[in-house]
């Protein structure tokens, strides 16, 4: 039997204002675990910080760790969105512009998602979300070693996966320390970063700022 149209429209509204709660639950969890950590954040602080009772909070979430693997999902969902960085021109840029291509919205994306280092660094919360992130990384060192095959093409493929592997934990572990600086001194921090890439990568594609051509 077909619901009367006012009973779908309502169960709809209800429907959306429960994903608009899940989304704020999952909002402010972000901010007290980039604040104090998951293991002191509690459910009762991620309530009340949301202006919600905890009794409303487990209607949604049954404990905190069933927030942070949520949360966590929605991380590695957003972070997928950056891997168009390592697309087919990251053979071809020259160095300078390679590193500005990639690190830039890396930093970004970290800087706007406080809570993601407090769940994907440092203690893990639980082994799904130690594995959460793996398909990204791997799929960003395979490119890294696409990146390394076509511009210093007489590298070994044991050198190739060594050196992108290096290289993307390079950024990958400076990371927390550009979130973590002060927002007047964060810029001086990526440079630095930058610097840090810069000082791997060079050596290892001088002269190959055309593709083909042999490293050093």
């Amino acid at each position: 039997m077909t619901q009367p149209a006012t009973t779908t429209r309502a169960r709809r509204r209800r429907q959306a204002r429960g994903q608009q709660r899940i989304e704020l639950i999952l909002d402010i969890a972000a901010q007290v675990f980039a604040e104090v950590g998951f293991e002191v954040a509690t459910t009762n602080a991620i309530a009340a910080r949301a202006s919600i009772s905890p009794g409303s909070l487990y209607q949604f979430f049954p404990n905190k760790d069933a927030i942070a693997e949520s949360l966590a999902d929605r991380f590695v969902e957003r972070l997928r969105t950056t891997q168009a960085i390592f697309g087919p021109e990251i053979e071809v840029l020259p160095l300078d512009e390679l590193i500005d291509h990639i690190v830039d919205p890396l930093v970004a994306f970290h800087v706007s998602h406080p809570g993601f280092q407090a769940l994907f660094s440092g203690s893990i919360v639980s082994p799904r979300l130690a594995s959460a992130t793996q398909g990204f990384l791997q799929a960003v060192v395979r490119r890294a070693e696409a990146m390394f095959a076509a511009r210093a093409p007489n590298m070994s493929p044991e050198l190739r996966a060594r050196c992108a592997r290096v290289s993307v934990e390079l950024v990958r572990g400076l990371l927390p320390l550009v979130v973590a600086a002060d927002p007047t001194e964060r810029d001086a921090v990526v440079v630095e970063l930058k610097a840090a890439q810069r000082g791997y990568l060079a050596p290892l594609l001088r002269g190959s700022d055309s593709p083909g051509a042999e490293s050093s």
